[in-house]
């Protein structure tokens, strides 16, 4: 008897102490109404939620465009948001869609799709931001059309790395590279943002081609937005220390590219990258940043 209610006290200490790791951890799975996960948070009814929540649309025209952010914080996970681009010539626009924290010191991790002339790809922008430095700007073409359907734009973050796919293939990888000096955004929870705007004195060629008002508005959307994360929440919780409690449980913690993937990743970068800063030595006339040297 002893020994069982011994056995019972022990388990439900157990329990009680799992609970709380996962409590103060917040590791969730979000998905399906948009409007119980994001604010529209300016363009003066440009932002739209439709279909009791399951689209959220961004429009711009001549006055203003629009955007939204995540109401909860995010410390490490798999992130994923289907897209369907500005169709036509949408030369000069912005889609801006990207996890970045506060301060003068910000983290963020970027996807922008410069819009471009009917007929022309769109540009895929990437960007590392830590600790308020970036410069770490990759550029690639699609090899798709999407303006014609919902793609999937995936954020895997982890303590290790940050992996960009679409549709599932991956795009981009940027390793923590800590030991060597480089700053890794780890320590800062991060929302997600999503902005449709006016940039034709830079999106296209170069600022080139100017935005054609004619074929305002201009509208992007979204839909299945699904988070595997640790919400940040009150200040409490830190899956910066989480090496040790139910976070690793997600195969997200841990994730890294296999084989397989590393062979997609490659297909990509040689097919479809278009600007890679860690080549660009001209830029870096004292030496390619360290991270570069060592990948």
């Amino acid at each position: 008897m002893s020994y069982t209610m011994a056995s019972s006290t022990a388990l439900s200490a157990m329990l009680l102490v799992s609970l709380l790791v996962i409590s103060s951890l917040m590791v969730v799975t979000f998905a399906g109404n948009l409007n119980n996960e994001f604010d529209i948070t300016w363009g003066d009814g440009r932002g739209k939620m439709l279909s009791n929540g399951e689209l959220l649309t961004l429009s711009l025209d001549k006055a203003s465009g629009s955007g939204f952010q995540s109401k909860n914080e995010y410390l490490f996970g798999k992130i994923d948001m289907q897209l369907k681009l500005v169709p036509g010539n949408s030369a000069g626009t912005v889609t801006a869609y990207y996890l970045s924290s506060k301060g003068s010191n910000w983290d963020e991790i970027d996807y922008e799709f410069l819009g471009n002339l009917s007929g022309d790809p769109y540009i895929l922008h990437t960007n590392v931001f830590s600790q308020g430095k970036g410069n770490r700007e990759q550029q690639f073409y699609l090899w798709f059309d999407p303006t014609a359907d919902f793609h999937t734009y995936s954020i895997l973050w982890n303590p290790q790395r940050i992996i960009f796919s679409v549709d599932g293939t991956p795009i981009r990888e940027f390793k923590n590279s800590e030991s060597i000096g480089v700053p890794f955004p780890k320590n800062q929870p991060m929302r997600i943002y999503s902005s449709l705007w006016n940039a034709d004195d830079w999106a296209t060629r170069g600022g080139l081609v100017k935005t054609d008002w004619s074929q305002a508005p201009f509208t992007a959307s979204y839909r299945n937005f699904k988070a595997d994360a640790c919400v940040w929440s009150s200040g409490k919780s830190s899956c910066a220390s989480s090496s040790t409690s139910s976070s690793t449980n997600s195969p997200w913690f841990s994730q890294e590219l296999d084989t397989t993937s590393q062979g997609r990743l490659r297909w990509v970068q040689k097919n479809y990258m278009i600007y890679n800063y860690c080549t660009d030595s001209k830029r870096f006339p004292q030496g390619l940043p360290p991270e570069c040297r060592t990948s």
